[in-house]
């Protein structure tokens, strides 16, 4: 493995780091995808059941599964008690028989696979005739990613962050592609954006130090770069007066219907 890869290891810190945001976008995108009740829905790179567990509370589905390659996350998944199954798993091996599912999502996954390709083929596989595909991913390349400001100062101090794999297929017309190459009908696009509050500077500091890209490259700073660093932040993130900061982040969707 690429000393470089960004690894998720740790289901408690990726919750701080990226669970409130995920539950944010998945708000957006299931009002977009207006499912209906008691279908059968499988989470690609669940991670750790932020995503499966509004599937559970808001969509009432009839099976909910999830796969995951990081037992650390799916052991975390497993501690939200719900009426999911949960396993580890490959997205460009989707270990289930063909049409076994109505609904199949990546949230926030797309750009973290190989070949992405193969993991839209996967999806469609399993999934019934006149079933959905669907995906989102972070805006990786118009800013919309949630820390993007952190990998900007990052990247101005000389230090290379780590990026998803396939980092274009956040890009909406890659998506498109990937979508339509698949076979799949009906393919739409949406653009899904959110917002998320933190209680004041220290409170994003301390989620960002945790966080699965970056928290290892914060933490190696000399203590002169870090306070460079933290000075540059502070002066993107304007609070309130209450001291809270207001972050947007923006997603890119895609759904599409299996034929027939």
């Amino acid at each position: 493995m690429p000393p470089d890869q960004i690894r998720f290891t740790d289901g408690a810190a990726y919750e701080r780091y990226m669970g409130e945001w995920s539950r944010l976008v998945a708000g957006g995108f299931l009002d977009w995808l207006s499912p209906e009740p008691g279908l059968r829905w499988l989470d690609v790179g669940c991670g750790n059941g932020a995503f499966t567990e509004v599937v559970s509370k808001e969509c009432s589905p009839s099976a909910l599964h999830g796969i995951d390659p990081a037992e650390a996350q799916l052991d975390f998944a497993r501690k939200r008690s719900l009426p999911a199954e949960f396993q580890k798993g490959d997205a460009m091996s989707l270990p289930f028989p063909d049409a076994s599912f109505d609904v199949a999502v990546m949230p926030l996954v797309l750009f973290f696979v190989p070949d992405p390709a193969k993991g839209v083929a996967e999806m469609a596989r399993v999934v019934r005739r006149g079933g959905s595909v669907t995906a989102y991913t972070w805006d990786m390349h118009n800013g919309g990613f949630p820390y993007a400001a952190l990998r900007t100062e990052l990247e101005a101090l000389g230090v290379a962050v780590p990026k998803p794999p396939s980092n274009d297929a956040s890009k909406p017309e890659e998506m498109a592609k990937l979508w339509s190459d698949a076979g799949l009908e009906a393919v739409e696009l949406r653009v899904i954006e959110v917002t998320r509050s933190f209680a004041g500077f220290e409170e994003y500091w301390d989620i960002v130090l945790g966080g699965p890209s970056v928290g290892p490259k914060l933490r190696e700073l000399a203590p002169d770069d870090k306070e460079t660093l933290k000075a540059r932040l502070k002066a993107r993130l304007r609070a309130d007066r209450a001291g809270r900061i207001a972050y947007a982040a923006r997603a890119n969707a895609v759904k599409g219907r299996v034929p027939g």
